[in-house]
């Protein structure tokens, strides 16, 4: 059967946009729904942070679990098993009856994710190698713009619908997702038994060059743990910046999903441009381009001057998750490309736990300004691994 993958990118380009705004578009209003289900005021920020936190952490520790049945059994069905699973367990969050049935539902969810990493793995495997980075580029505008217009989508939908109908709604989205992902995604894959599956120190083994590979593990990692410590901070940094806190939510929700948009914009048109010079040159490119957009974010007077800048943050954000992926998958042997992303995706979830617990005691102990500058030493950090990774390749330009 002839795979028309054009398709495949498209349906899960949707998959991962529901998927990535259904695990960020609780951030605006999570405390006050954590409040309503009559949670002690001197507990709710405890039990909220870790609400966040506790689904990045599940997802982390179940990745590699998820790539090793992906490879034996086919990244649909864990797409399938995702989808489906998410629409569960975000929709049960309509009807918990205290913050501790939150937070266990809030955990299964990161159990049963996966969705991303899987859908990506597809595309990698299934898209021409000379057009990966455009492919891979165009899906991570999915997951990018989910993560960064979720908040917004998620403060529209609690104003006018109510809390707890947004997790209804969500549930909803993520049901189509699932049928989306039956009915028309596919793929040709031969399942291979438990015994006769390569294992991964054999995978690894036939990686082009394993410590590049690792490499980008790290380089996800410092990313997530740059692009999350600022979370925290964010609203309360806006309300200290603007003088008309009535519309302090909107303000706030609108400044952190503007990146979503410029993501958008730029990612496809890195992605192709890095297919014709180099992901890697595109992904030192990126991480230079944000250095010199968190610095000033932590000179800033008013909101707009803050908005302006996460704008022109969205572009480098375009530039470095698809550049990674893509190089990841130029790496990987065929018949690993789900567990060597799934390793990806929990280096990028620990960083998602470790960021925003960052931020928070840089915040605490030194103000918010100093937040941005910590978020800077990060990303100075993985340019300078960054550089030493692919000090050949920017020579010989042997990754392409």
């Amino acid at each position: 059967m002839k795979i028309n993958w054009k398709r495949n990118l498209y349906i899960s380009w949707i998959g991962c946009f529901f998927t990535g705004a259904s695990f960020s578009l609780v951030m605006p209003f999570i405390p006050l729904y954590i409040e309503e289900l009559g949670t002690p005021k001197g507990q709710v920020n405890f039990f909220a942070g870790l609400s966040i936190s506790i689904t990045a952490l599940a997802a982390a520790l179940v990745a590699p679990v998820w790539g090793n049945l992906a490879d034996r059994k086919g990244r649909r069905l864990m797409m399938i098993r995702a989808a489906a699973g998410m629409t569960v367990t975000m929709g049960a969050l309509a009807f918990v009856p205290n913050v501790y049935w939150l937070l266990v539902m809030r955990f299964f969810t990161g159990v049963l994710s996966g969705y991303i990493p899987n859908a990506t793995a597809l595309i990698a495997y299934q898209a021409p190698k000379e057009k990966s980075g455009w492919a891979l580029g165009t899906l991570a505008t999915g997951a990018i713009a989910g993560n960064l217009i979720g908040p917004l989508m998620g403060g529209l939908l609690a104003e006018t619908l109510g809390m707890q109908n947004v997790f209804i709604v969500t549930g909803i989205i993520l049901f189509i997702t699932l049928l989306l992902t039956i009915f028309l995604v596919k793929e040709n894959f031969e399942p291979v038994e438990k015994g006769e599956m390569l294992p991964m120190k054999v995978v690894l083994g036939k990686v082009k060059r394993t410590p590049v590979l690792y490499g980008l593990f790290l380089t996800s990692l410092i990313l997530q743990i740059g692009i999350t410590s600022i979370s925290p901070i964010l609203t309360l940094y806006i309300r200290e910046l603007s003088h008309n806190v009535a519309n302090i939510l909107f303000v706030s929700g609108l400044i952190v999903s503007i990146a979503g948009v410029s993501a958008i914009i730029s990612s496809p048109f890195l992605g192709r441009l890095g297919d014709k010079i180099g992901n890697h040159k595109i992904l030192l490119l990126g991480l230079i381009f944000s250095f010199f957009c968190f610095i000033p974010m932590g000179f800033v007077k008013t909101p707009f001057q803050l908005g302006l800048l996460r704008f022109l943050l969205g572009f480098s954000t375009g530039a470095l998750m698809p550049s990674i992926n893509t190089l990841i998958s130029k790496l990987s042997p065929p018949e690993g490309v789900s567990r060597i992303f799934s390793y990806n995706q929990m280096f990028n979830n620990f960083g998602q736990v470790m960021g925003p617990m960052v931020g928070s005691s840089i915040a605490q102990g030194f103000g918010y300004a100093a937040v941005f500058f910590v978020t800077s030493s990060f990303v100075f950090l993985n340019i300078c691994i960054s550089l030493f990774n692919f000090r050949h390749d920017l020579k010989s330009n042997t990754i392409r």
